[in-house]
């Protein structure tokens, strides 16, 4: 059972891993679900899956780095299934460098699709929102944005920017009815994570409680519950279901 009263939800970067997984749980709860990608065939395959399990999705890829591309996966969203009403930014990438081998380009890349990303996305959506009074919006950043990381220094700046601007425009919205909430996924069983070095994966797991990384589906069920109405009280939190690398 779910109240999501079939409510639309946009989620960005979910052609595979953590958003994929979101992507999926939240159309198997009633949601139709707008599944954004940089890759089309990857957005196309999971709005298939969904559709196949007999869901609602659509696909509306593009770059959210891009304000032109945010605008047109937004129309493309809206155009097949109406206002979006909870919007999911996850779209991001991994880059594995000591900070003294950094470029500026690199650095620059790394800010502009998470934090800006996550800047333009709601930029987007959020007028509307507040203008017919409630909406859902769960940033995903990641438990370096509050720890930091070895070699992932751009990667734990542009999470721990996330989550500033989460507190931050919660502070704003929630009066206005708009739920602003941060996810912080410690590391996941994803193509990202894996690609990163075994010795920073190996480092990393001794280093947990739980002893384990944890898979896309749990963190899925976190976004799920910030986006349902049980999570009506949360405004500008930073959940974490990262295996106890990080304690609040």
């Amino acid at each position: 059972m779910t109240d999501s009263g079939g409510r639309v939800a946009l989620v960005t970067g979910a052609g595979n891993g953590i958003g994929r997984a979101i992507a999926e749980k939240l159309a198997r709860q009633g949601y139709r679900v707008a599944v954004n990608d940089l890759r089309a065939e990857a957005a196309a395959e999971v709005v298939s899956g969904i559709e196949g399990a007999g869901g609602r999705a659509t696909a509306a890829p593009g770059d959210v780095s891009e304000p032109d591309d945010v605008a047109g996966i937004v129309r493309s969203a809206e155009e097949v299934f109406g206002p979006i009403e909870v919007l999911v930014n996850n779209a991001g990438f991994l880059q594995q460098k000591p900070f003294v081998e950094l470029t500026f380009e690199d650095f620059q890349r790394m800010v502009a699709v998470h934090l800006g990303g996550t800047f333009l996305c709601t930029s987007a959506v959020l007028p509307a929102m507040l203008e017919r009074g409630s909406g859902v919006v769960i940033n995903v950043a990641s438990q370096l944005g509050q720890i930091g990381g070895v070699e992932l220094s751009h990667y734990s700046a542009a999470k721990a920017g996330i989550i500033g601007l989460t507190k931050s425009i919660a502070r704003e919205v929630s009066k206005g009815g708009v739920r602003v909430n941060a996810v912080a996924p410690g590391p996941i069983n994803t193509e990202l994570v894996l690609g990163l070095s075994e010795d920073w994966r190996n480092t990393k797991a001794a280093e947990l409680p739980l002893g384990r990384f944890g898979e896309p589906e749990e963190v899925a069920e976190t976004v799920a519950f910030l986006a349902s109405d049980a999570a009506s009280l949360y405004v500008g939190q930073t959940l974490g279901p990262n295996s106890g690398d990080v304690m609040l």
